[in-house]
């Protein structure tokens, strides 16, 4: 019985070609800046996105991490999205290692934040505050792209009152093929972007954050503060070039699946998605709650894996094919139609 894991896009596992090209990198020291791989990688990803260097490190937590603490100083404040990964999912640690305060505005249902809510959070230059310094955005979020105006919208508010701007873009090249645009023309709007390659482009590991030079130079000094210096890392960034080269473009099949697995759940009695709301490789589907944990056991029980919550929330990714949302879906329909609903009020 095949796995299938439709918890995240970060549990594909390496295909052959990756491990073969990982097997024969060319590697040195890193630190010493000295590892041909890694600075070959770091070349091409600055390229892609128009930016004048780049930073290899081990994760997106810390490309992250390392970019927000190069743009503020102890005592700054950057804003950011009540839902964003910055903020709510990587352990406060703009606030507990770079004394930098979040100010967080709900998410809009499409992901953006309104844009006169970011100019109102915005402190006045006055001892009382927390200099408000960076606007900080992700796409995509939730698996859906923020638009290209919306994103020059984003920049004129943010340079009209002296913020720069950093993207978490940890799937932004899902965002680029959905827009059908190259990766560059989000990230011209920004001056750091946080790039993953171990998500949607299937490498075990790693991260670059791309920017200009001097902050590319701080946020290694962070990196090294933090303890993220790597010797021959080389390895691991032939994983991450052979991703760019082979699985940008693929990403496609994802989105496809993607949508043809909301289209199939939407038909089963109990399960609630909505097909026109998937963009890239995430299907939202919500069951009756006391249901939800036998529907996980159901699907474990027959290889498959999901993460249950009051949404569950399902990612299609390279190790995920259209036969397996096929397979997928019509185990959560057997179970719908052959598992008795809880009757209200009694308790096995």
């Amino acid at each position: 019985m095949k796995a299938i894991d439709l918890r995240s896009d970060t549990v594909t596992k390496p295909t052959s070609a990756m491990r073969a090209a990982m097997a024969a990198a060319e590697v040195g020291d890193d630190v010493y800046g000295e590892d041909p791989t890694v600075n070959r990688l770091e070349e091409t990803v600055a390229a892609l996105f128009g930016k004048e260097a780049a930073i290899f490190v081990a994760t997106g937590t810390q490309s992250n991490l390392i970019g927000l603490m190069a743009h503020c100083e102890r005592g700054d404040e950057y804003v950011v999205g009540q839902q964003a990964h910055t903020y709510k999912y990587e352990g406060g640690g703009a606030a507990v290692l770079g004394s930098i305060q979040p100010q967080p505005i709900d998410n809009e249902a499409d992901g953006t934040l309104d844009l006169a809510r970011v100019a109102a959070a915005v402190k006045p230059d006055d001892p009382h505050f927390a200099r408000t310094r960076l606007l900080a955005l992700e796409n995509t979020h939730g698996g859906k792209v923020l638009p290209l105006d919306y994103l020059a919208d984003a920049e004129a508010v943010a340079r009209d009152r002296g913020l720069a701007l950093h993207l978490d873009g940890a799937r932004v090249f899902n965002a680029a093929v959905k827009l059908g645009v190259r990766v560059e023309r989000i990230g011209r709007h920004f001056d750091t972007v946080s790039v993953c390659l171990s998500k949607g482009l299937g490498a075990p590991i790693g991260s670059v954050l791309v920017g200009p030079r001097d902050l590319v130079g701080r946020a290694r000094r962070w990196r090294k503060v933090l303890g993220g210096g790597m010797r021959q890392a080389g390895v691991m960034a032939a994983a991450g070039l052979h991703a760019l080269e082979h699985h940008v473009e693929r990403l496609r099949e994802d989105h496809d699946h993607a949508t043809l697995l909301a289209e199939r759940l939407a038909d089963i009695r109990g399960v609630r998605t909505d097909p026109s709301a998937v963009q890239t490789n995430m299907v939202f589907m919500s069951v009756e709650p006391d249901r939800a944990p036998a529907l996980k056991a159901h699907l474990a029980s027959r290889g498959m894996q999901i993460s249950v919550g009051p949404t569950i929330r399902l990612v299609t990714h390279l190790d995920v094919t259209r036969e397996d949302v096929l397979a997928f879906t019509d185990e959560v329909r057997r179970f719908m139609v052959e598992a008795p609903a809880p009757v209200a009020g009694v308790h096995a």
